[in-house]
């Protein structure tokens, strides 16, 4: 007996990737293994086993990756200040190529020929999926049913679920869901009544942040304590980077920090409207940057924001792998071993303020900066730094 061709899915156990598992099996002779990258989403094991045993799939594989998906990932990220379009966190841009090459590691572990995905053929996702596919595995074929199936809607979808008794899973107000991505650094919600942008994003949706009107009436504070530029601790405590972000993501949460409603660029041309929630992670590039500002000297920080466009840039692309992420972020990451130190934040409401920095750097130099007359900064040297600037000013 010649064993099936393997065929490895990103399955998540929804309703999209329910319906693609049945539809491969439809049109291809080829057993389907569904792979799932525990990430920090909300994740039911159990749930996911039943829906794919229901349909006859015996290689069920769950990998709790969220550790390494905040070190190896959202960590680098954060260090670069990466904001795409002056607002987004890239939250499920950077869990994109995570997933691509452990389900890549997957498909040549049970010799499969192809992987398969369920972004839609409309979004960023199906290009960032298949870069990271491409990269660690050129000669495994990419199924991507969105782009070939005959299901045109969100209807047929639903139609076809149903021919085949696939639950159908509703939102808070009884309709089908939203369209929802979610991980241990972020949650977004797109589609429904958010694609019309004069509609404002409705407060049900939102999953893990109180509205700023409901948050305490009385600032929180919170300590996040760094070395080699990133996060070790909370309020002095040591934590893994999952634990680390979990916590933020709490703390961040209950005060109404994280909450982002924008109109992007999408990578293949479209404008699109989406909400995002990325409550821990507003609190780790605020940090970040305040620790930096009395770590780093002036050029190391204005060329890490002269990149920073770009770098979010490659994220939201897919170009997690390519040399010119990699290239930027040694650009990033020369001088992070001098990124040392701790910064309070007061939560209030929605707002995140600096209250204090601390660091044994010798970059900020309280004498140099006084007030009072002090014989560290020679003040004569400025009006030879000025008519120096003036010669250049019409050039």
């Amino acid at each position: 007996m010649i064993d099936k061709k393997k065929i490895v899915l990103a399955y998540s156990g929804g309703l999209d990737t329910s319906i693609i598992l049945k539809w491969l099996q439809e049109n291809y002779n080829a057993e389907v293994i569904c792979y799932t990258a525990d990430i920090g989403q909300e994740i039911d094991r159990k749930q996911i086993i039943k829906n794919a045993k229901k349909f006859g799939v015996k290689k069920i594989i769950i990998n709790d990756l969220k550790d390494v998906f905040v070190k190896e990932y959202v960590y680098p990220m954060i260090r670069g200040h990466a904001i795409y379009e002056g607002v987004y966190l890239l939250g499920t841009s950077i869990a994109r190529p995570l997933i691509a090459k452990d389900q890549i590691r997957v498909a040549k572990k049970f010799k499969a020929y192809a992987v398969s995905h369920g972004s839609t053929g409309k979004g960023n996702d199906q290009v960032r999926f298949e870069l990271g596919y491409y990269y660690f595995g050129p000669k495994i074929k990419i199924i991507a049913p969105w782009r070939i199936w005959k299901l045109k809607s969100r209807t047929d979808l639903i139609n076809y679920a149903k021919k085949y008794g696939i639950p159908i899973p509703k939102d808070k107000k009884g309709a089908p869901p939203f369209s929802i991505d979610d991980n241990l650094f972020h949650t977004s919600t797109e589609g429904k009544v958010l694609e019309n942008p004069k509609n404002s994003a409705p407060e049900f949706i939102f999953q893990r942040t109180v509205s700023p009107e409901k948050s305490p009436n009385k600032p929180s504070f919170v300590t996040i304590n760094f070395k080699n530029g990133d996060p070790i601790a909370v309020n002095g405590i040591k934590l893994s980077p999952s634990k680390l972000l979990e916590k933020l993501n709490k703390i961040a949460g209950k005060n109404g920090i994280g909450r982002v409603d924008l109109v992007e660029n999408r990578f293949i041309g479209i404008k699109s409207r989406g909400v995002y929630e990325t409550p821990g992670g507003t609190l780790l590039i605020n940090a970040h940057r305040a620790i930096e500002s009395v770590t780093l000297d002036k050029d190391t920080m204005h060329k890490k924001d002269q990149i920073m466009s770009r770098y979010a840039e490659l994220i939201y692309n897919g170009y997690w792998y390519s040399k010119e992420r990699l290239k930027l972020q040694k650009i990033i990451d020369l001088k992070k071993n001098k990124v040392n130190g701790s910064v309070k934040l007061k939560l209030y409401k929605g707002n995140v303020i600096i209250e204090s920095r601390q660091t044994k750097s010798l970059a900020y130099s309280m004498k140099k900066v006084s007030f009072e007359e002090n014989k560290t900064f020679n003040k004569t040297n400025v009006e030879r730094f000025i008519n120096f600037h003036k010669t250049k000013l019409r050039l």
